[in-house]
Parts: C-alpha cells; structure tokens; sequence
C-alpha cells in the first residue's frame, strides 16, 4: 500500500521534527497504519524482535517530501539517489525507537548516505533536510514500496501547519 496521496487531507499533525539549528524542520503527520508494508515485511519484524522494540504504526514525516514510516521498508534507495541529500537514516543520530522521532531534534548531519549506513531494518530514511529538495524526483523513482511523495504543492501546507509549532 503506497503513502496515501491525500494525507495532508486525510491525516492530523502530530509533531514536529527539527534540526538544532533551526534551519530545517519536518512535520510529522499521523495517524499511522498498522496494515503497512512494514507490518508484514519479514526483515523489519525481525528486526524490532531483535531489538526487543514494539512494532507500532509510525505515520508519515514530511510534507513536500514525505515518507510514510509504515509503508517504508528500510530499502534506502531514497538516501543513495537523493543528490542533495535530504535524507539520513534517523538512527545515525539517536538510536531510539522510532515513535520517538514524532517530536525530536537532530543535528541533520547524518554521515552515511548509503544503505549500509541503516543500523538495521528498523531504522528509516528520514526527510530532515526536506526544504533541500530540487524537484528532481529521484527518491520517488527508487523506491520499491512507493512509501514516498515529492509535491511542490504542500509546500503551502508545510508553511501554514509549522506556524502552530512557532
């Protein structure tokens, strides 16, 4: 099941994730979907097993460019392809269960832009640097569960609901 073209409509604001500096933020769309592609991938299950972490439904991080966290499978094609780097695995930076990033603060420094910076099928991919994006739509073109949208025309959403996080 590909991100839902619709969330901005379908769905609510649940947090706000931001670099320290302030110069990037992301929003945090919810709820999430428990009958998602990592829900039932073999890989991502393992993984919270083994790291005796819950598997809950997670939502969708970003606006202009989001990636729904449910659908994700942790492929990282997105982070490879991306010639601006908007993406860093969020683990690279605070290995905490995922449900915590909703409302976080990063450096936005991720290292790694390559699958083999995943720390495991747990971790994502996620938009930190979202404002970065140059339209080129490489990240949708890559990614085998289609769990990511590019549009120019959420950028007036992203402006409207960060407001209420000032």
């Amino acid at each position: 099941m590909p991100i839902d073209p619709e969330f901005p409509k379908n769905h609510q604001v649940i947090g706000k994730h931001s670099t320290s500096d302030g110069d990037y933020l992301h929003l945090v769309w919810g709820p999430g979907r428990s009958d998602a592609e990592s829900s039932t991938n073999k890989e991502v299950q393992e993984a919270y097993k083994a790291r005796g972490e819950e598997y809950v439904p997670l939502g969708v991080h970003g606006t202009f460019v989001a990636v729904d966290w449910d659908s994700c499978i942790s492929d990282g094609a997105c982070i490879e392809a991306c010639p601006v780097q908007v993406y860093q695995w969020y683990r690279s930076e605070q290995d905490v269960p995922a449900i915590e990033m909703a409302n976080a603060t990063s450096e936005g420094t991720g290292d790694d832009h390559s699958r083999e910076g995943r720390k495991d099928y747990t971790d994502k991919p996620d938009p930190i640097r979202e404002k970065a994006c140059i339209w080129c739509m490489a990240c949708v073109t890559v990614c085998p569960t289609t769990s990511i949208k590019v549009d120019e025309a959420n950028l007036p959403i992203h402006e409207e609901e960060a407001k209420k996080f000032s």
